[in-house]
Protein backbone atom coordinates (compact mmCIF):
# COMPACT_ATOMS: atom_id res chain seq x y z
CA UNK A 1 0.00 0.00 0.00
CA UNK A 2 2.66 2.24 0.83
CA UNK A 3 4.97 1.52 -2.04
CA UNK A 4 1.74 2.17 -4.55
CA UNK A 5 0.96 5.34 -2.78
CA UNK A 6 4.43 6.37 -3.52
CA UNK A 7 4.69 5.77 -6.92
CA UNK A 8 0.89 7.22 -7.56
CA UNK A 9 1.47 10.57 -6.08
CA UNK A 10 5.51 11.35 -4.85
CA UNK A 11 7.22 9.52 -8.12
CA UNK A 12 8.41 11.34 -11.03
CA UNK A 13 6.09 9.90 -14.04
CA UNK A 14 9.68 9.13 -15.95
CA UNK A 15 9.61 6.10 -16.12
CA UNK A 16 12.62 5.63 -13.75
CA UNK A 17 10.84 4.02 -10.51
CA UNK A 18 8.73 1.18 -10.72
CA UNK A 19 6.64 -0.69 -8.60
CA UNK A 20 5.71 -4.30 -8.04
CA UNK A 21 2.77 -5.38 -5.82
CA UNK A 22 0.22 -7.40 -4.67
CA UNK A 23 -2.43 -7.20 -7.33
CA UNK A 24 -5.56 -7.81 -5.01
CA UNK A 25 -4.32 -4.06 -3.63
CA UNK A 26 -7.33 -2.73 -5.90
CA UNK A 27 -10.33 -4.77 -3.57
CA UNK A 28 -9.21 -1.49 -1.16
CA UNK A 29 -10.02 1.38 -3.55
CA UNK A 30 -13.20 -0.68 -4.21
CA UNK A 31 -13.79 -1.11 -0.77
CA UNK A 32 -12.62 2.88 -0.52
CA UNK A 33 -10.44 2.16 2.73
CA UNK A 34 -9.00 5.34 3.79
CA UNK A 35 -5.50 4.55 3.03
CA UNK A 36 -6.02 4.25 -0.59
CA UNK A 37 -4.12 7.29 -2.13
CA UNK A 38 -4.15 5.63 -5.83
CA UNK A 39 -6.04 5.00 -9.23
CA UNK A 40 -5.54 1.84 -10.32
CA UNK A 41 -7.03 2.72 -13.27
CA UNK A 42 -4.37 5.02 -14.09
CA UNK A 43 -1.19 3.66 -13.75
CA UNK A 44 1.17 2.46 -16.72
CA UNK A 45 1.08 -0.87 -16.66
CA UNK A 46 4.46 -2.48 -17.57
CA UNK A 47 3.69 -6.21 -17.48
CA UNK A 48 3.58 -9.14 -16.01
CA UNK A 49 3.80 -13.16 -15.48
CA UNK A 50 2.06 -15.92 -13.64
CA UNK A 51 -1.31 -15.76 -13.58
CA UNK A 52 -2.24 -16.88 -10.14
CA UNK A 53 -5.80 -18.05 -10.36
CA UNK A 54 -7.59 -20.02 -7.21
CA UNK A 55 -8.16 -23.49 -6.76
CA UNK A 56 -10.04 -25.29 -3.70
CA UNK A 57 -9.10 -28.79 -3.01
CA UNK A 58 -10.64 -31.22 -1.11
CA UNK A 59 -9.42 -34.56 1.05
CA UNK A 60 -10.23 -37.37 -0.94
CA UNK A 61 -11.33 -39.40 1.50
CA UNK A 62 -14.26 -37.37 2.65
CA UNK A 63 -17.68 -37.63 0.91
CA UNK A 64 -17.27 -34.33 -1.43
CA UNK A 65 -16.22 -35.61 -5.21
CA UNK A 66 -17.64 -32.70 -6.72
CA UNK A 67 -19.01 -28.76 -6.10
CA UNK A 68 -22.29 -30.83 -6.69
CA UNK A 69 -21.39 -33.17 -3.67
CA UNK A 70 -21.04 -29.60 -1.54
CA UNK A 71 -24.29 -28.05 -2.55
CA UNK A 72 -26.51 -31.15 -1.53
CA UNK A 73 -24.45 -31.28 1.54
CA UNK A 74 -26.13 -31.91 4.87
CA UNK A 75 -23.17 -30.38 6.81
CA UNK A 76 -21.08 -28.76 5.29
CA UNK A 77 -17.46 -29.25 4.55
CA UNK A 78 -14.73 -27.24 6.49
CA UNK A 79 -12.03 -25.59 5.01
CA UNK A 80 -9.11 -23.97 7.34
CA UNK A 81 -8.49 -20.32 6.99
CA UNK A 82 -5.60 -17.94 8.26
CA UNK A 83 -8.65 -15.40 8.26
CA UNK A 84 -10.67 -13.17 6.31
CA UNK A 85 -9.73 -11.25 3.30
CA UNK A 86 -7.51 -13.54 1.21
CA UNK A 87 -8.16 -16.17 -0.88
CA UNK A 88 -9.01 -18.73 1.18
CA UNK A 89 -11.52 -16.46 2.99
CA UNK A 90 -13.02 -15.39 0.03
CA UNK A 91 -13.27 -18.37 -2.62
CA UNK A 92 -15.45 -20.44 -0.33
CA UNK A 93 -17.88 -17.55 0.45
CA UNK A 94 -17.69 -16.24 -3.44
CA UNK A 95 -18.90 -19.88 -4.13
CA UNK A 96 -21.50 -20.05 -1.54
CA UNK A 97 -22.74 -16.72 -3.04
CA UNK A 98 -22.76 -17.82 -6.49
CA UNK A 99 -23.13 -21.72 -6.78
CA UNK A 100 -24.91 -22.23 -3.51
CA UNK A 101 -22.14 -24.63 -2.31
CA UNK A 102 -22.00 -24.15 1.48
CA UNK A 103 -18.56 -24.29 3.80
CA UNK A 104 -17.70 -24.04 7.18
CA UNK A 105 -14.42 -21.93 7.58
CA UNK A 106 -12.18 -22.81 10.36
CA UNK A 107 -9.96 -19.57 11.16
CA UNK A 108 -7.52 -18.80 13.07
CA UNK A 109 -4.84 -20.82 11.86
CA UNK A 110 -1.02 -19.07 11.85
CA UNK A 111 -0.43 -20.74 8.36
CA UNK A 112 -0.95 -22.71 5.55
CA UNK A 113 1.46 -25.61 7.04
CA UNK A 114 -0.66 -26.02 9.58
CA UNK A 115 -3.73 -25.99 7.80
CA UNK A 116 -1.71 -28.89 5.65
CA UNK A 117 -1.55 -30.89 9.01
CA UNK A 118 -4.66 -29.67 10.32
CA UNK A 119 -6.13 -31.51 6.70
CA UNK A 120 -4.32 -34.24 7.11
CA UNK A 121 -4.80 -34.91 11.00
CA UNK A 122 -8.84 -34.70 10.09
CA UNK A 123 -9.79 -31.31 11.50
CA UNK A 124 -10.75 -30.20 8.34
CA UNK A 125 -11.08 -31.07 4.82
CA UNK A 126 -10.66 -28.51 2.18
CA UNK A 127 -8.70 -25.52 1.56
CA UNK A 128 -8.69 -22.69 -0.97
CA UNK A 129 -5.26 -20.82 -2.22
CA UNK A 130 -3.49 -20.55 -6.18
CA UNK A 131 -2.79 -23.55 -8.30
CA UNK A 132 0.79 -22.02 -8.42
CA UNK A 133 1.22 -23.14 -4.84
CA UNK A 134 -0.72 -26.77 -5.30
CA UNK A 135 1.72 -27.40 -7.67
CA UNK A 136 5.11 -25.67 -6.43
CA UNK A 137 5.59 -27.47 -3.46
CA UNK A 138 5.04 -30.04 -0.63
CA UNK A 139 3.33 -31.32 0.61
CA UNK A 140 1.06 -31.07 -2.54
CA UNK A 141 2.81 -33.36 -4.69
CA UNK A 142 3.09 -36.09 -2.38
CA UNK A 143 -0.73 -35.85 -2.00
CA UNK A 144 -1.05 -35.83 -5.69
CA UNK A 145 1.17 -38.58 -6.31
CA UNK A 146 -0.91 -40.87 -3.65
CA UNK A 147 -4.17 -39.53 -5.19
CA UNK A 148 -4.81 -38.10 -1.52
CA UNK A 149 -6.58 -34.87 -2.87
CA UNK A 150 -8.66 -33.43 -5.26
CA UNK A 151 -9.56 -29.95 -6.83
CA UNK A 152 -13.43 -29.16 -6.92
CA UNK A 153 -13.30 -26.16 -8.79
CA UNK A 154 -10.75 -23.79 -10.74
CA UNK A 155 -11.06 -20.32 -11.08
CA UNK A 156 -8.88 -19.19 -14.30
CA UNK A 157 -10.18 -18.47 -17.32
CA UNK A 158 -9.38 -21.33 -19.29
CA UNK A 159 -8.70 -24.68 -18.35
CA UNK A 160 -5.42 -25.83 -17.01
CA UNK A 161 -3.90 -28.72 -18.66
CA UNK A 162 -2.46 -30.29 -15.09
CA UNK A 163 -6.94 -30.25 -14.07
CA UNK A 164 -7.94 -31.44 -17.17
CA UNK A 165 -11.47 -32.96 -15.24
CA UNK A 166 -11.32 -30.02 -12.71
CA UNK A 167 -14.54 -27.44 -14.07
CA UNK A 168 -13.81 -23.86 -14.31
CA UNK A 169 -15.90 -21.26 -11.75
CA UNK A 170 -17.20 -19.97 -15.33
CA UNK A 171 -18.63 -23.54 -16.53
CA UNK A 172 -20.41 -24.10 -12.69
CA UNK A 173 -21.77 -20.62 -13.32
CA UNK A 174 -23.67 -21.14 -16.23
CA UNK A 175 -24.66 -24.46 -14.88
CA UNK A 176 -26.35 -22.87 -11.95
CA UNK A 177 -27.86 -20.08 -13.61
CA UNK A 178 -25.60 -17.65 -11.65
CA UNK A 179 -27.32 -14.20 -11.59
CA UNK A 180 -24.97 -11.51 -13.66
CA UNK A 181 -24.57 -9.34 -10.48
CA UNK A 182 -22.94 -12.18 -9.38
CA UNK A 183 -20.70 -13.10 -12.50
CA UNK A 184 -19.42 -9.35 -12.08
CA UNK A 185 -18.70 -10.20 -8.66
CA UNK A 186 -16.69 -13.56 -9.72
CA UNK A 187 -14.92 -10.96 -12.09
CA UNK A 188 -13.73 -8.11 -9.53
CA UNK A 189 -12.71 -11.21 -6.81
CA UNK A 190 -10.56 -13.41 -9.58
CA UNK A 191 -9.47 -10.54 -11.76
CA UNK A 192 -6.96 -9.70 -9.20
CA UNK A 193 -5.19 -13.35 -10.66
CA UNK A 194 -5.54 -11.86 -14.21
CA UNK A 195 -3.17 -9.26 -13.08
CA UNK A 196 -0.72 -12.14 -12.20
CA UNK A 197 1.24 -12.51 -8.83
CA UNK A 198 3.45 -9.45 -9.10
CA UNK A 199 2.36 -6.53 -11.50
CA UNK A 200 5.19 -4.07 -12.75
CA UNK A 201 3.88 -0.15 -13.04
CA UNK A 202 4.95 3.07 -13.58
CA UNK A 203 3.45 6.05 -12.19
CA UNK A 204 0.29 7.77 -14.19
CA UNK A 205 1.22 10.32 -16.75
CA UNK A 206 4.38 8.39 -17.56
CA UNK A 207 4.89 9.19 -21.38
CA UNK A 208 4.14 6.57 -23.53
CA UNK A 209 7.15 6.09 -25.34
CA UNK A 210 9.02 5.58 -22.30
CA UNK A 211 6.02 3.19 -21.44
CA UNK A 212 6.57 1.08 -24.99
CA UNK A 213 10.36 0.67 -23.92
CA UNK A 214 9.45 -0.40 -20.28
CA UNK A 215 7.19 -2.99 -21.78
CA UNK A 216 9.54 -4.08 -24.47
CA UNK A 217 12.44 -4.70 -21.98
CA UNK A 218 10.38 -6.61 -19.55
CA UNK A 219 8.91 -8.93 -22.96
CA UNK A 220 12.52 -9.04 -23.62
CA UNK A 221 13.06 -10.31 -20.79
CA UNK A 222 10.70 -13.38 -20.51
CA UNK A 223 13.30 -14.95 -23.93
CA UNK A 224 15.80 -15.25 -21.36
CA UNK A 225 17.35 -18.62 -21.29
CA UNK A 226 18.55 -17.77 -17.35
CA UNK A 227 15.05 -16.54 -16.55
CA UNK A 228 13.21 -19.64 -17.92
CA UNK A 229 15.19 -22.07 -15.85
CA UNK A 230 14.78 -19.96 -12.98
CA UNK A 231 11.05 -19.60 -13.20
CA UNK A 232 10.77 -23.41 -13.96
CA UNK A 233 12.88 -24.38 -10.67
CA UNK A 234 10.57 -22.55 -8.78
CA UNK A 235 7.32 -24.29 -10.26
CA UNK A 236 6.36 -20.80 -11.90
CA UNK A 237 4.72 -19.93 -15.68
CA UNK A 238 6.87 -17.58 -17.51
CA UNK A 239 4.06 -16.68 -19.44
CA UNK A 240 3.82 -13.10 -20.74
CA UNK A 241 0.92 -10.63 -19.42
CA UNK A 242 1.11 -7.86 -22.23
CA UNK A 243 0.81 -4.35 -20.24
CA UNK A 244 -1.40 -3.05 -22.31
CA UNK A 245 -3.37 -5.95 -21.11
CA UNK A 246 -3.57 -5.22 -17.98
CA UNK A 247 -4.48 -1.88 -18.48
CA UNK A 248 -7.80 -2.89 -19.95
CA UNK A 249 -7.98 -4.76 -16.73
CA UNK A 250 -7.83 -2.11 -14.63
CA UNK A 251 -10.40 -0.13 -15.77
CA UNK A 252 -12.80 -3.31 -16.15
CA UNK A 253 -12.06 -4.61 -12.73
CA UNK A 254 -13.65 -0.78 -10.68
CA UNK A 255 -15.79 0.01 -13.12
CA UNK A 256 -18.97 -1.63 -10.55
CA UNK A 257 -22.17 -1.14 -9.45
CA UNK A 258 -22.49 -0.34 -5.73
CA UNK A 259 -24.58 -3.62 -5.08
CA UNK A 260 -20.97 -5.40 -6.58
CA UNK A 261 -19.43 -3.61 -4.00
CA UNK A 262 -21.55 -4.94 -1.12
CA UNK A 263 -21.42 -8.09 -2.17
CA UNK A 264 -18.28 -8.19 -2.12
CA UNK A 265 -17.90 -6.61 1.45
CA UNK A 266 -20.01 -9.52 2.14
CA UNK A 267 -17.58 -12.04 0.65
CA UNK A 268 -14.16 -10.33 2.02
CA UNK A 269 -15.54 -10.86 5.76
CA UNK A 270 -16.42 -7.10 5.85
Amino acid sequence: MTATNYIYSVAKPDGLTLGVNNAALYFEQLLKKREVQFDWSKFAWVGGTTRTSPILYMWANTPYKTIHDVRAATVAPKCGVTGTGNTGYYLPKLLEETLGAKFQLVTGYQGGADIELAVERGEVQCRAFTIQVFFGREPFNIWRSKNQVRVLVYGGKKRDPRLPDTPLISELMDQYKTSDLNRRLVTVMLGSGEFVSAPMFAAPGTPPEQVKILREGYAKALTSPELIAEAKRQGLDAELIHGDEMEVLAKEVLNQPAEVIALMKKVMGG
